[in-house]
């Protein structure tokens, strides 16, 4: 490989990265909200699921993937991917009151 096309790469990479440490974050405050939604559900005795609010986002999702130029499929897969684990946090949540988090 020459050193321009290296340079590009570490360039291109450098980006990937950025955007990979900023949707991790972005992750990380989504999942603080789901959780305090599923302390609310577990309080008031609701569903840890909401298929009608599920419906909704993946409706609105898919819309805002084709504007954006990104698969719909996948965009609907990735959701699909994280209300599941949301799913499995209020369940936590309603049966032991916290969640149990990996720590490294």
């Amino acid at each position: 490989m020459d050193d321009e096309t290296r340079a590009e790469l570490a360039e291109l990479r450098q980006s990937i990265d950025n955007i990979d440490a900023a949707l991790t974050h972005l992750l990380a405050e989504r999942f603080k909200a789901t959780q305090r939604v599923g302390r609310l559900k577990a309080k008031r005795g609701l569903p840890p699921s909401d298929p009608e609010r599920e419906r909704v986002q993946t409706a609105r999702l898919r819309a805002l993937a084709i504007e954006a130029q990104l698969d719909p499929a996948f965009a609907e897969k990735w959701f699909n991917f994280i209300v599941a684990e949301v799913i499995h946090h209020h369940e936590q949540i309603a049966s032991t009151g916290t969640i149990t988090t990996p720590q490294p």
